[in-house]
């Protein structure tokens, strides 16, 4: 495993803890203290004649009094400890017990809260090794020191000698081992939880990420929604309302008829509106609107009956056989034309508009030209149109071209071109 976690630190003890430290070590020496004075009352001397009472009490407090710091500088406490143990018992202390614990406290905590490792490891191996240096010089010692008499009830089939020695190693090699082995598992242990913190928060923070995309997504929605819904039946009542002020004096009648349409598509935005409205209210429906309530490829000619009041020639051509459509789809279909219509009212100076629907083998094309002025800067600058267009045909995994009609050299108009790819189920059906 690499990265930044590789050079991860334990941070340091916290209040809490250093306050457990200090009890912990108070309650040790007082501990230590009494087993002391016990130990000393039995008049047991196995490393010999005692020191003097008060450097018995001075080497009880050197090794007991910095586990008060232990989690807060482990390595000088571990350093302290080691060599006040090894003093004590070249001193012939006689408390042997608690302070034995206490070297395994330092060791294992030097291990699980080092936070230099490198220099943790060192530390803890060079205190093994010496203590190890200590044993093997006391085993010396004790077998020159002790005559043959003392092993004559020994029984069994292994040297006396040999056993003494073998169980004073093994037992030592266990101690160290295990404050070792714990130390490193603790130290393990508390740097995973660190990285599970890490995943968490980074987990968070995509959550968080992932949940202002899809307001942004949402918003996006609802602007192509509100810019299609709008754009087309104002363009509509702008047409409708010029034509009408325009023979209001000359054809009354024309006039009526044109505020009538001018009328139709203003109820009809406004229905528009109020259902978006409903669908923004509805805490459980938070999806796109459906076909049936905003239109689909079925409903592509109602658009151009718009179009037609509003004095366009239009034409429609349905190619192949048509297939099953999902709504989604269908309803992207459906905005692609009612976008470049409105484009067309709204910019083109055109006469006529071509729509074209093709059910090809394995994809939908919606094709729409008109017979204007070509591109114009209201349809070339990347407008909400156009990339509510293009948004719309992306998410369906489409292409979408746009550009002027060109015959001969010369503009003829402007043509949008929509491909969808089909699903294999509309295929099958085709």
């Amino acid at each position: 495993m690499t990265g930044p976690l590789d050079q991860w630190r334990r941070p340091g003890p916290t209040p809490e803890q250093r306050r457990v430290d200090l009890l912990v070590g108070a309650a040790v020496t007082a501990v230590t203290l009494l087993n002391m004075t016990l130990t000393t009352a039995t008049g047991t001397q196995v490393l010999g004649p005692p020191p003097p009472l008060p450097e018995q009490i001075f080497w009880t407090l050197a090794i007991t009094l910095p586990l008060a710091v232990r989690r807060r500088w482990p390595a000088t406490v571990a350093v302290i400890v080691s060599v006040a143990f090894i003093g004590a018992q070249a001193r012939a202390a006689p408390e042997q017990q608690m302070t034995s614990g206490v070297l395994f406290a330092a060791i294992y905590t030097l291990g699980a809260w080092g936070r230099d490792r490198r220099r943790a490891r060192l530390i803890r191996f060079a205190i093994i090794a010496a203590m190890f240096l200590w044993l093997f010089a006391n085993l010396v010692t004790f077998l020159q020191r002790t005559p043959a008499s003392a092993f004559e009830n020994a029984s069994g089939h292994i040297s006396p000698l040999f056993a003494t020695a073998v169980n004073g190693v093994l037992i030592n090699v266990l101690i160290f081992g295990f404050a070792y082995f714990f130390g490193e598992t603790a130290w393990t242990a508390a740097r995973r939880e660190h990285e599970l913190a890490v995943q968490a928060e980074r987990q968070r923070a995509s959550q968080a990420e992932a949940r202002e995309r899809a307001v942004a997504d949402e918003r996006l929605r609802i602007a192509r929604e509100l810019h299609d819904v709008v754009a087309h039946h104002v363009s509509v009542m702008g047409v409708q309302a010029s034509a009408g002020r325009r023979v209001l004096d000359k054809d009354p009648a024309k006039a009526r008829t044109a505020l009538a349409s001018v009328e139709q598509s203003a109820r009809t935005a406004v229905d528009e509106l109020r259902r978006m409205l409903g669908l923004l209210r509805q805490a459980e429906s938070p999806g796109p609107p459906d076909s049936a309530s905003t239109g689909g490829v079925d409903r592509i000619d109602d658009l151009l009956a718009n179009a037609r009041e509003a004095g366009l020639r239009t034409t429609i051509g349905v190619y192949g056989e048509p297939v099953p459509l999902p709504d989604s789809l269908s309803q992207a279909a459906y905005r692609v034309v009612q976008e470049a219509v409105t484009n067309t009212l709204k910019h083109a100076s055109a006469t006529t508009i071509d729509v074209r629907v093709r059910y090809l083998s394995h994809d939908l094309e919606i094709d729409v030209a008109d017979d204007g002025r070509g591109a114009v800067t209201g349809r070339d600058t990347g407008g909400m149109g156009l990339v509510g267009m293009r948004e719309r045909v992306t998410a369906h995994d489409g292409v979408l071209e746009t550009g002027p009609l060109v015959d001969g050299g010369t503009r003829r108009g402007f043509r949008v071109r929509a491909r969808f790819p089909l699903r294999p189920a509309a295929v099958e059906v085709a």
